[in-house]
């Protein structure tokens, strides 16, 4: 067992995102497209979804009130949909920067369900300079599942910075896990040997090894003061080379704590 092998035994659906518009297609759907180039996920621009009558409640509902709609459809059957306006805003209008500076702090981290719903899809996404959007993806997927971990205020969280100095280095990584710090969650922190280390009262985890050095993983799961509809929720990734990731977000409550249970024995 390692973190690669859940890595590899992730698969990737059939998935698309179709652009539901009342009138013609808008720029938005340019950016979306953009978002996902080069992943297993497809942009479908003026794309028509089943009737209202096969639909969930909820995605209906989205259709009937939002102009312009993004729509997840896995084998051609939808799952999920957000109004592009809340794309735009959590992932299509930002930066990395307003994390790492704090400017988008714990507690104002939006998930649009579409985004949500790609959870077991495997991305390889590249950084900065080699790509100006494509980590985004997974910076939100762990200030997510940071804030979860956050409101849940108990269970346990287990994130990897690669090196330890990375979260006081960092304005807003610093505030996230300081915010954290304040509840009754278990916050683990894992680094490579050398890496630094940080002042905030979090349980430290170094070593020489590879899944210490190329590792971001971020998992949550809860324990047994944590309010019962609060599921786990994992990500897992490897630097396969420099600014270069492989890795995928679950959750599916067995991997999550497959994942956490490999994690605390390993690592």
């Amino acid at each position: 067992m390692s973190l690669r092998s859940f890595i590899d035994d992730t698969g990737s659906p059939d998935r698309t995102i179709a652009v539901v518009n009342d009138d013609a297609a808008g720029p938005l759907e340019g950016m979306l497209a953009d978002t996902f180039d080069g992943q297993s996920i497809s942009v479908a621009p003026n794309a028509a979804v089943p009737s209202e009558g096969q639909l969930a409640p909820e995605i209906a509902a989205t259709l009937e009130t939002s102009e312009d709609t993004a729509v997840l459809l896995e084998d051609g059957e939808p799952v999920a949909a957000s109004p592009m306006h809340e794309l735009y805003e959590s992932i299509l209008a930002i930066n990395s920067d307003l994390f790492v500076t704090g400017a988008r702090s714990v507690g104002e981290i939006e998930f649009p369900d579409v985004l949500a719903g790609l959870g077991g899809t495997r991305f390889q996404l590249r950084g900065y300079p080699l790509a100006h959007k494509e980590k985004l993806l997974l910076i939100i997927v762990s200030r997510y599942i940071e804030q979860r971990a956050w409101t849940a205020g108990s269970g346990t969280l287990r994130s990897a910075f690669q090196r330890l100095s990375r979260i006081d280095d960092e304005i807003g990584t610093y505030e996230t896990y300081a915010a954290i710090a304040e509840t009754a969650v278990d916050v683990h922190a894992y680094g490579a040997d050398g890496g630094g280390s940080t002042d905030l009262p979090v349980t430290p985890h170094t070593g020489p090894d590879a899944e210490y050095r190329d590792g971001w993983f971020v998992v949550f799961t809860p324990d047994e003061r944590t309010s019962p509809d609060t599921d786990g929720i994992a990500l897992v990734c490897l630097e396969t080379e420099p600014r270069v990731w492989d890795g995928f977000w679950t959750s599916d409550q067995e991997r999550v704590a497959a994942i956490d249970d490999y994690i605390a024995r390993a690592l």
